[in-house]
This record gives structure tokens, C-alpha cells and sequence, in this order.
């Protein structure tokens, strides 16, 4: 990934947050952490899991994670 890549990425996830908080119109927000890590993860391990031809030990080395924590979080997002 290119360092202009990485800075589209960071201002796209900055735009988002941006986005929500504004949505929230000075409500407190809950569970952000887990929220953006949900709305980032599923589409990374779906996307990498398809290039992989849905090979989980494939996938898992790309990632750089173990097999097992792969499967545990396909299943966490109905991905399986």
C-alpha cells in the first residue's frame, strides 16, 4: 500500500466518524471501538477470503493471523 493509499484510507475512516458524530447531534456514542472495527474487519476477511479462494490457510497467512482466530471471526460475522 502506497503512503497516498494509506492517507485516502485514514481521511475516508475520518469522514465516517466525522459523519457519525454529527448524525449523533450531541448524543454520547457507545461501543465506537467495536463498532468501527466491525465495520472495517467483515469486509477486509470477506474480500481477502475471496482472493483466496476461500483457501482459511491462505487467507490467515495474508492476514497475519493464526487459522484458528481467522475461523473464530467468520463465524462471529455469519461469514462461515
Amino acid at each position: 500500500m502506497t503512503h497516498n493509499e494509506e492517507e485516502n484510507m485514514a481521511a475516508c475512516i475520518r469522514r465516517m466518524l466525522k459523519r457519525y458524530f454529527k448524525d449523533l447531534d450531541g448524543e454520547k456514542p457507545g461501543q465506537l471501538y467495536e463498532m468501527m472495527l466491525s465495520h472495517v474487519e467483515k469486509p477486509m476477511l470477506e474480500f481477502v477470503l475471496n482472493q483466496a479462494g476461500h483457501n482459511q490457510s491462505r487467507a490467515a497467512e495474508w492476514l497475519g493471523i493464526n487459522r484458528n482466530t481467522l475461523r473464530k471471526k467468520l463465524q462471529q460475522y455469519g461469514l462461515e
